[in-house]
């Protein structure tokens, strides 16, 4: 039954139970008899909304002039009028009261357009299209930030300065806003990398609430130990603060996903286990923390990233070659999976079959009080997931040296070498001398139909980071158009010599692009952290790298070059 368009239908629209953005008139609800009534249909819950921009709070003298504030300016005032307001000391001018104490506006920035705190440059290169995609914005999830000390919040909270200083807005659900990155590469075309960029972070929201979980920053929360850090200059955790949720729904979802991949794809995951799902734990027997309702920010993330890369395999399996001889054959024929004949997902990335993948590098920034992660006085908290060889960055405020949070799912890594051994079919070496599995350069990948079945899975590398006050100054996302070229040390100090993040980015990607050899896609994002006003007093500063930065731009305009 054809349904018609909405502009020419008139009169109320209602939705099918279950379903998101489809509507259909009133006037054919006849046709549809398995439809319960009104009254009888279930309440559809509201779809979680993500925002390419974040809410603050900032004075109203920044939007409009204050009508209680003095008529001339402040630089204007003699000296013994123009101390600074501490408190309610009486040495203060009763006209700069006034204009402390007014009330702050609520207003929408635009994340993409605010280049003092966020930048995102992107370039072709030579290929002949861009494959490469990102996203920013403000994700609908609890917190899971470490909730401050009771000390800590007492002493922010009697302060007289702790309503005037510069703060978010909160959410819906009353915590603060988490804000989400990310950067994605794609390989044998843009479907997949298109893919995650309009909808992954939909996975993680949906995944979020099918979870139940709760904020982190509730007073009755109970906790994990985090064990010893690692012997790193930045502080992780393999135990991170633990967050109630309704376990038994877990246990289910988990386990038909991990069923779904086994039937589907059979091969690697026939005895596929995620590490983080806890329904497949070394012990359930015993009454651990995650038997009695609670679960991690990281295995949320780890289920959102299977069941978006399940529900693309799915789709490419179901849809046919574009050879004509295939295309007669039945379904069931098929061998890129075990049983494609389970594939009844709507169409993604097309209408042929996309071959390709993308690789995927995630990072959600939570906090535990309204003030933001840019601000020098606040604590943070980092996730990172991590799928291929896009690469994230920090920038250590007090040694100025960069801080790789991922590593690349090659072939070479002996991790995956050691994952993939039994069931890949290849190892080779190509004539650049990199290791390949199969023709392809990620072992770690979304997408990649063909090579599901020797273990290119999209599970995430994990990686919590607990960022004090201004102890980073920066973070940069890449992807390996730009990471292949240039060392991690090179690009940390190219930002470093920029005067905004979104400046930043784009001398990163100006400077890969000149220097290269292979012209591949570059992106990079530059996040602004605590420190950022504090950059270049680590360490030597952008000085370790400049001479060597400096003979490579040289070295790429000689004429010569192209004789070597």
């Amino acid at each position: 039954m054809i349904v018609p368009s909405a502009r020419r239908v008139t009169g109320r629209a209602w939705a099918l139970p279950g379903s998101y953005g489809f509507t259909r008139p009133r006037t054919l609800r006849k046709y549809s008899s398995e439809v319960a009534t009104q009254s009888e249909r279930p309440a559809i819950k509201k779809r979680p909304q993500f925002h390419d921009y974040f809410v603050t709070h900032l004075p109203s003298s920044s939007l409009h002039p204050d009508p209680r504030g003095p008529t001339s300016p402040f630089h204007k005032l003699p000296r013994s009028a123009s101390i600074p307001h501490v408190g309610n000391t009486s040495h203060s001018p009763t006209t700069f009261q006034n204009l402390v104490d007014r009330e702050m506006t609520v207003v929408r920035i635009p994340l993409r357009s605010a280049k003092h705190h966020f930048g995102a440059v992107t370039a072709r290169g030579t290929r002949p299209r861009n494959e490469d995609t990102y996203q920013a914005g403000v994700i609908d999830v609890p917190a899971f930030a470490k909730r401050p000390p009771a000390s800590l919040t007492i002493k922010r909270s009697n302060s007289p300065n702790s309503s005037r200083e510069s703060r978010a807005a909160d959410t819906a659900n009353g915590d603060p806003q988490v804000f989400y990155f990310g950067i994605f590469d794609g390989h044998g075309g843009s479907e997949c990398s298109t893919f995650l960029q309009e909808n992954l972070h939909e996975y993680i929201q949906n995944s979020a609430a099918d979870f139940e979980l709760q904020s982190s920053l509730r007073t009755n929360q109970q906790r994990v130990s985090c064990g010893e850090a690692a012997a790193t200059s930045v502080t992780t955790s393999t135990l991170p603060v633990m967050q109630e949720a309704n376990r038994k729904r877990i246990g289910d979802l988990e386990k038909s996903l991990v069923q779904n991949w086994r039937q589907l794809v059979g091969g690697y995951f026939k005895r596929f286990k995620p590490p983080q799902f806890s329904y497949y734990g070394p012990d359930n027997s015993t009454e651990n923390a995650a038997s009695k309702g609670y679960v991690a920010i990281e295995e949320v993330m780890e289920y959102a990233f299977l069941r978006a890369d399940l529900d693309f395999v799915k789709a490419q399996a179901a849809k046919r070659d574009d050879d004509l001889a295939l295309a007669e054959k039945p379904l069931n024929e098929d061998e890129i999976l075990h049983s494609p004949s389970l594939t009844r997902t709507p169409k993604i990335g097309g209408r042929s079959r996309f071959k390709g993948g993308s690789t995927g590098s995630i990072a959600l920034i939570s906090t535990p009080s309204p003030t933001p992660f840019w601000h020098p006085a606040g604590p943070s908290s980092l996730l990172v997931a991590h799928v291929g060889d896009t690469r994230i960055l920090l920038c250590s405020t007090l040694t100025g040296q960069a801080v790789p949070l991922t590593s690349n799912h090659h072939p070479s890594s002996p991790i995956e070498a050691g994952r993939l051994r039994r069931y890949a079919a290849t190892f080779v070496t190509d004539s650049f001398g990199e290791e390949r599995m199969s023709g392809l350069a990620n072992t770690r990948a979304f997408g990649d139909v063909q090579s599901k079945r020797i273990g290119v899975s999209a599970e995430p590398e994990l990686c919590r980071v607990e960022m004090g006050p201004a102890e980073f100054s920066f973070m940069v996302m890449v992807s390996d158009g730009i990471s292949g070229t240039l060392l991690d040390q090179e690009i940390v100090d190219i930002v470093k010599e920029a005067r905004t993040p979104e400046q930043g980015a784009r001398d990163v990607v100006s400077f890969a692009t000149e220097v290269t050899r292979e012209g591949d896609n570059a992106t990079c994002l530059v996040i602004r952290l605590g420190g950022w006003e504090r950059r270049l007093e680590g360490g030597v500063g952008s000085l370790g790298t400049k001479e060597s930065r400096e003979w490579r731009r040289q070295d790429a305009t000689d004429p010569r070059r192209s004789r070597t």
